[in-house]
């Protein structure tokens, strides 16, 4: 009964943002609300500090600190950062995951400009990339690798770490680096049929009750959102630009189709019948994604920016009153069912990136 009510207020508030703003000042103060929810409950999540779970947090709260100069954000990253010396997780130095806390080192470095931000990042990569593993995306024991890309969501975590590395140096090793490895991860994961990625080799040949593929939402939201990421850093001159942006366009028009009615995506992006709970990791990457290639002019069909105002207020309207993000799928690699009382931190960071990107689109449409 909760949830339909969620649905009919969802639409109605849906109908009412296509005739006003699509960021109000009320939008404002709920992310706003749902950054201090966090931070408050910041030690409640045991995940390591520097690990994957809060990099993605990291990534959307420095960009809404950003967008709105807050300061309590800034100081709250900037604490983290100094507490782990600048550094990342020392056990596995090639894996994507443990790279991704560096992206947020490089923005706090761009306000704060103190090299020892991103020195620790550069010299990760540069052993990574003087030191590179050939070895296969999955193991002998059936395993995805680690060492290399071997899980689509490695596509956010590590390849803007690369770009902002070549932005800051000006040498084309990392981007070059960066493309051949994503190029190696695409060939194995990306349906081209249906513009898609699998999570992990494990699961390509995976099927549901119908017999149909399986698209795990959360990790085509990474991809999609690292994607922006990617083409907001990598500069049109490189040979890896219009490959991301083919990849990116490729995957707009599937996102956009598996969006339910509502404005949300599903943990399993076509399975909507054995999933239909919202589920707002996923969303707020696509919503991030969506109102990024707005922005920039990627894409300016109107269904792209009805997609993108309907996916935010589905978001609005999953937001506890106490600033808490609900349906947030708990850390996993398929999809499954989730609640309302769910949630996670990376799933703040997917939203925080779309509030970011929305705010933008309203500021750009009353000039």
């Amino acid at each position: 009964m909760r949830k339909s009510l969620y649905a009919v207020a969802g639409l109605m508030i849906i109908l009412a943002s296509c005739k006003t703003s699509y960021f109000t000042a009320k939008d404002k103060k709920t992310v706003n609300r749902v950054a201090d929810w966090q931070i408050k409950n910041y030690s409640d999540t045991l995940a390591p500090v520097t690990g994957w779970v809060h990099a993605a947090l990291y990534r959307g709260m420095v960009e809404w600190a950003n967008s709105t100069q807050s300061e309590k954000i800034y100081k709250f990253l900037y604490q983290i950062g100094e507490q782990q010396n600048w550094g990342m997780m020392p056990e596995r130095v090639y894996d994507a995951d443990d790279v991704c806390v560096g992206q947020t080192y490089f923005r706090l470095y761009d306000k704060y400009g103190k090299e020892e931000m991103i020195t620790k990042v550069k010299d990760r990569i540069d052993y990574i990339i003087a030191n590179p593993d050939t070895n296969p995306l999955i193991t002998k024991e059936g395993k995805y690798y680690r060492n290399r890309w071997g899980w689509c969501d490695a596509l956010f975590m590590a390849p803007p770490v690369y770009a902002r590395l070549s932005l800051k140096t000006g040498d084309n090793k990392y981007l070059d680096f960066c493309f051949s490895e994503y190029k190696v991860t695409t060939d194995s994961l990306y349906d081209r049929d249906r513009k898609l990625f699998y999570r992990d080799l494990r699961l390509v040949n995976n099927r549901d009750a119908k017999g149909e593929k399986i698209f795990w939402g959360r990790g085509n939201g990474w991809v999609y959102a690292g994607l922006a990421l990617m083409l907001d850093i990598v500069p049109a001159s490189h040979p890896s630009y219009n490959y991301y942006k083919t990849l990116y366009l490729e995957m707009t028009d599937a996102i956009v189709k598996s969006q339910d009615a509502n404005g949300a995506w599903h943990s399993s992006l076509f399975d909507v019948a054995t999933y239909p709970q919202p589920e707002n990791s996923a969303s707020g990457f696509f919503v991030y994604g969506l109102s990024w290639g707005l922005n920039n002019n990627l894409i300016t069909d109107a269904t792209y920016r009805q997609a993108a105002i309907k996916g935010w207020r589905s978001l609005q309207q999953y937001v506890h009153p106490d600033g808490k993000l609900g349906y947030v799928q708990p850390i996993g690699h398929a999809p499954r069912d989730i609640t309302f009382d769910m949630t996670a931190p990376y799933g703040i960071g997917a939203y925080l990136l779309a509030a970011t990107e929305m705010r933008k689109m309203a500021a750009k449409k009353t000039k």
